[in-house]
């Protein structure tokens, strides 16, 4: 270890110390917590590590010792904030908007992929393996909704971090901790953006924001790491700011709620895990079947991957129009049957006819997300038309054109042009075909 990492560890340990004693001599709230808000402890902290920073200087200064330039003062209390306030090592990290995805496989490997599809070596974020598992049990007590356990009766960990970005972690059931971290660089994303980073055409912009306003269900599909959430993030900028929306995830993603300028009446619900005692579990279909006594106008799933498929279909057929929910599927056929999949394994245990009738009452449309290098983009969008039995029958009105992006395919139905008519959709727009992009 460095002597700079040692001068960081001696000032967090002195004001961490300094700010917990000051705490309990001024605390008048509840459960012995701070009557300090988090903008007030931080400015609280900056001044304390400043002072140790000065008695550190002065200690140098009669032993005669050289002192520390004004660059690494900074860069010491810098790193001093991010353990006490922040994610530590890891901060810096999260702070670079060119960062897509953080991978640590122990606490010397680190693995940084960028927006444009680059992968390179990354910095330590902790100095042995132990020092990486007590970061990440202290990230699961500081943030999340509830506290999480992450010790060897709790080998993962899942969870959102303060910025949007979704951190998982697992231990003790591998060789060395291993930790993946998801950054959701666009949380405040609309269809004109997509239409600017080449995601979708103007076609396609103009036919999803009118299916939005004419409350058609959306089901939003792909592969991991596709942008399904940025995809559910810019569907919903078409919502009606006065709405009330319920969202539903297993982990906080979305983030609707973080922009009242936007959305103004947001419940923002989060599945809760069993706790030590193994009591306390809320599933996320306990969640969608809550939702629908809060007086939702629509009700979004970040994702659905398990037995709340049958309430949230049920939640679509049933009164909320205008409901979405994301996917994990390999194609937009395929989608129906992966919703099956969880259906026959769910409580009710449907059959596949049952659900294929249930989902083409609940959907109306199925956008399917690809990926290829480092762009990601829309490929198909179909139409759903009803249930034949084992098949879910649809209209692929959107097929990959030449380079793989979605352009017109199966002319939409009329009664469907009417609908998206109504909210200012221009039909013409589907007679260009492969090669416009706008």
């Amino acid at each position: 270890m460095s002597s700079t990492d040692e001068l960081v560890r001696h000032i967090q340990a002195e004001v961490g110390t300094r700010m917990a004693t000051d705490a309990r001599a001024t605390n008048h709230g509840d459960r012995g917590r701070s009557t300090l808000d988090d903008a007030d402890r931080q400015l609280l902290g900056r001044q304390l590590i400043n002072e140790a920073l000065e008695r550190h200087a002065r200690e140098r200064l009669s032993s005669g010792d050289p002192l520390l330039d004004e660059d690494a003062e900074e860069a010491i209390a810098d790193a001093v904030l991010h353990q006490l306030f922040a994610l530590g090592r890891l901060q810096p990290l999260l702070d670079d908007p060119r960062i897509e995805n953080i991978i640590i496989n122990g606490a010397g490997e680190t693995w940084l992929e960028f927006a444009d599809g680059t992968k390179a070596p990354g910095p330590a974020v902790a100095d042995s393996d132990e020092e990486l598992i007590e970061m990440v049990r202290e990230i699961g007590r500081r943030h999340g909704l509830s506290e999480r356990q992450f010790d060897p009766t709790h080998p993962t960990l899942n969870l959102q971090l303060p910025d949007g970005s979704r951190l998982f972690a697992v231990a003790w059931v591998c060789s060395r901790p291993s930790v993946a971290i998801r950054r959701h660089r666009l949380m405040k994303v609309t269809l004109d953006d997509l239409v600017g980073w080449g995601t979708i055409d103007l076609a396609l912009r103009g036919l999803l924001a009118a299916a939005v306003r004419a409350r058609l269900q959306l089901l939003v599909c792909g592969a991991t790491g596709v942008g399904k959430t940025t995809m559910l993030r810019a569907l919903a900028s078409e919502i009606p700011p006065e709405e009330r929306l319920v969202t539903i995830e297993t982990e906080l993603e979305l983030g609707l709620d973080r922009f009242p300028e936007l959305h103004r009446d947001v419940v923002a619900l989060e599945a809760r895990e069993a706790n030590v005692e193994g009591v306390g579990e809320v599933t996320a279909a306990e969640l969608v079947r809550a939702s629908l006594r809060m007086s939702p106008d629509r009700v979004i799933v970040g994702e659905v991957r398990g037995a709340e498929v049958i309430p949230m279909l049920n939640a679509m057929s049933q009164g909320n129009e205008g409901s979405m929910c994301t996917l994990h599927a390999d194609s937009s056929e395929s989608a129906f049957f992966r919703l099956a999949g969880y259906a026959v394994q769910a409580p009710e245990r449907l059959t596949l006819e049952a659900t294929n009738l249930i989902a083409a009452s609940a959907i109306d449309l199925v956008v399917f997300m690809d990926r290829s290098g480092g762009r990601r983009y829309v490929s198909s969008v179909r139409e759903v038309v009803g249930a034949d039995g084992h098949h879910v029958v649809t209209n692929e009105i959107f097929r990959p054109g030449s380079d793989g992006r979605a352009v017109p395919g199966v002319p939409v139905r009329h009664t469907t042009i009417e609908a998206l008519a109504t909210q200012g959709f221009d039909p013409a727009l589907l007679d260009r075909r492969d090669g416009w992009w706008g």
